[in-house]
């Protein structure tokens, strides 16, 4: 199969939505690419176009990204791209003015882009149920709980004191 493969760097445009289906879950967002350039005359850089596309990922992939991905973060997407073109509605139009293109990725591989912050990875036991909420992000919904988050906060805490 000659599919095209493409590497995007961008923002999470929209939350992630997660959805079960009979082949498996799948996560879809809209990520944001902004070209920029150097402008030699300001002595900066300046932003240019902004492209949108809409990732999907699918089973564990998607599951991780709901589970890691919020608004605003910058990432890294590889996957295949994907061109449609499809009529969309709109009766004060004419026919041709209808039809709309859509870049669609089928994300392979996403991680947050390193070059803007940091990140601290959990690896994911096999056989342990995933968690589709992201810890602190309540925009989700209600999901399962993480299996590793404390059950109740910390009431007291104990300092050591050095030995002299």
């Amino acid at each position: 199969m000659n599919d095209t493969m493409v590497t995007l760097v961008g923002n999470v445009a929209t939350s992630v939505e997660y959805r079960e289906t009979a082949t498996g879950g799948v996560a879809r967002f809209r990520f944001a690419v902004t070209a920029r350039r150097w402008d030699r005359e300001r002595g900066g850089w300046a932003d240019g176009h902004t492209s949108f596309y809409t990732v999907f990922a699918w089973r564990a992939l998607g599951a991780n990204l709901a589970a890691s991905v919020s608004v605003g973060e910058p990432l890294v997407v590889h996957g295949r791209l994907r061109v449609r073109e499809e009529d969309v509605p709109d009766e004060g139009r004419p026919p041709e003015a209808r039809r709309r293109t859509f870049v669609d990725i089928d994300a392979v591989a996403v991680g947050h882009d390193l070059t803007r912050g940091t990140a601290a990875f959990r690896r994911v036991v096999k056989g342990e149920p995933r968690t589709t909420e992201r810890q602190g992000n309540g925009d989700r919904g209600t999901m399962e709980r993480d299996p590793w988050e404390t059950p109740e906060p910390v009431t007291s805490l104990h300092v050591l004191e050095p030995a002299l």
